[in-house]
């Protein structure tokens, strides 16, 4: 049994001592598993694997619960206006849900909330360590694994502990993605990443290029339609902007019953291109450039204002970027544009720096980890990785349901080691398996997945995992 300190916390001071394969000291902290991150899959790990007994230390390098929904965060991408893009049921813990008079798309600020009061309900802030970042993670002993943590910023002593498994929950929204264009050092403007916006004030009076089409860029171009003097928006490729609400409902809810229904891919497409012409026709019309792809073929992009500031004149749709000049922006049509402010929304890059690529399969570095539903890798059975999907809807219940079967799975190692042997022999077939239609090969859509295939995924997988009842 583990030593724990007087607040309930695990201390892993004062386990056993032993040595890594250079000498370095290590405590050996049993069957207790590792979780890194304490955002919403961190907090669902710790959880799920407390209520399967297990023992948990949860290292978070910030000072409190909620990852990228804690704005308070250095790293959390969260702004001023930012609100859930999927609807409320579809966002919530199956087992913790949001209350009901809550709207169908709270902020951030409501979100986090939820987050801190999950956390209390289930009692978890005792099994993390705040203002602690993990360093290093090596497998050692078979299926045991070594990890060194110091604290935030590098100061301090770094420190081993070694657990029976670990769950990276570390995020996948924080490593910002930059572009590099011809000329952008001797650009004299202004340039961000949509990671240091926060809001709107920093758009205020300015010519404005936002680059990128995703959420966040087509919000930060709402805003600065609302407060910039002028507002360019450039995309690569033209997109499939939904409605929030179809039919009075959240458009995920519709989206959820047709999937319910079975409905053919096809023919949902079919039914969105046949809603948007009901609601806005053909945004070509608008100046915004015909979509090379599919509906559902690209992550959604939930955004009801910006083809209505779009029509207004309050964004002027831009193609790429070619190059910058010192003060001026070309564009691949040969226009210039002269922003005061640029802002990369960009996206980001999953990143596990902590981790050598090989172990979850990366074997040529290429930053696209190769899993089993997005969080097994083949050869190390007791290593998981939680939330390393962008779902067609919330990505919390496919987190909760994700290390759920992480705890059985273990469990099922010290009971029944035989299921144990056949799931990773499963993991070792069908890593890289996909849950969704076809879509853009692209850093930003490789972990796609459809929501409802991918549930039926981890329920199947439970099934066979546990066996018939």
């Amino acid at each position: 049994m583990s030593t724990s300190t007087d607040h309930g916390r695990p201390d892993p001071e004062a386990s056993t001592l032993a040595l890594t394969s250079d000498g370095r000291p290590v405590s050996d902290r049993g069957d207790t598993v590792c979780v890194i991150g304490a955002g919403a899959s961190g907090l669902a790990a710790v959880k799920n694997l407390k209520e399967h007994g297990f023992g948990v230390d949860c290292y978070e390098r910030e000072t409190g619960v909620g990852g990228a929904w804690n704005w308070r965060h250095d790293r959390s991408p969260v702004y001023a206006s930012t609100h859930l893009i999927s609807s409320r049921p579809f966002t919530q813990f199956p087992d913790f849900p949001m209350p009901d008079d809550w709207p169908d798309y709270p902020h951030h600020s409501r979100f986090l909330s939820y987050l801190e009061r999950y956390a209390d309900h289930f009692d978890l802030r005792g099994h993390v360590w705040f203002g602690t970042e993990v360093i290093r993670v090596e497998p050692v002993d078979g299926d045991r694994w070594d990890v060194t943590t110091r604290s935030t910023g590098g100061y301090g002593p770094e420190r081993t502990s070694r657990y029976a498994a670990v769950v990276v929950a570390n995020g996948h929204n924080w490593s910002p993605k930059l572009p590099r264009y011809e000329g952008l050092e001797e650009f004299r403007g202004e340039v961000m990443h949509a990671s240091s916006y926060k809001d709107p004030a920093q758009l205020r009076g300015k010519r404005v290029l936002v680059v990128g089409a995703g959420n966040t860029g087509c919000d930060i171009a709402v805003e600065a339609a609302q407060q910039a003097s002028r507002c360019w928006h450039s995309t690569r490729r033209g997109y499939w902007y939904a409605p929030k609400y179809v039919l009075g409902r959240p458009a995920d809810q519709v989206n959820d019953a047709l999937l319910a229904l079975r409905v053919p891919l096809r023919v949902r497409q079919w039914l969105y291109h046949w809603t948007l012409r009901l609601t806005v026709g053909d945004l070509t019309r608008f100046g915004l450039p015909k979509p090379d792809h599919r509906v559902y073929e690209t992550h959604p992009i939930a955004n009801s204002q910006l083809v209505y500031y779009v029509g207004h004149g309050g964004i002027a749709p831009v193609p790429d970027v070619a190059r910058f000049h010192p003060y001026a922006v070309e564009l691949s049509d040969g226009r210039e544009i002269d922003p005061e402010l640029v802002v990369f929304a960009t996206g980001y890059l999953p990143r596990f720096e902590f981790l050598d690529p090989k172990v979850l399969g990366d074997d040529a570095g290429t930053g696209r980890p190769t899993l089993w539903l997005n969080a097994f890798a083949p050869g190390h059975p007791t290593l998981a990785v939680a939330g390393l999907v962008q779902p067609d809807s919330g990505i919390f219940p496919l987190s909760h349901w994700q290390t759920v079967l992480f705890a059985r799975l273990l469990r099922l190692r010290l009971t029944r080691p035989d299921r144990a042997a056949a799931f990773a022999a499963r993991v070792a077939a069908k890593a890289g398996e996909r849950y969704s239609g076809p879509v853009k090969d692209s850093s930003r859509h490789w972990f796609e997945v459809g929501h409802a295939d991918y549930l039926r995924a981890v329920q199947r997988a439970l099934h066979d995992l546990e066996g018939s009842r």
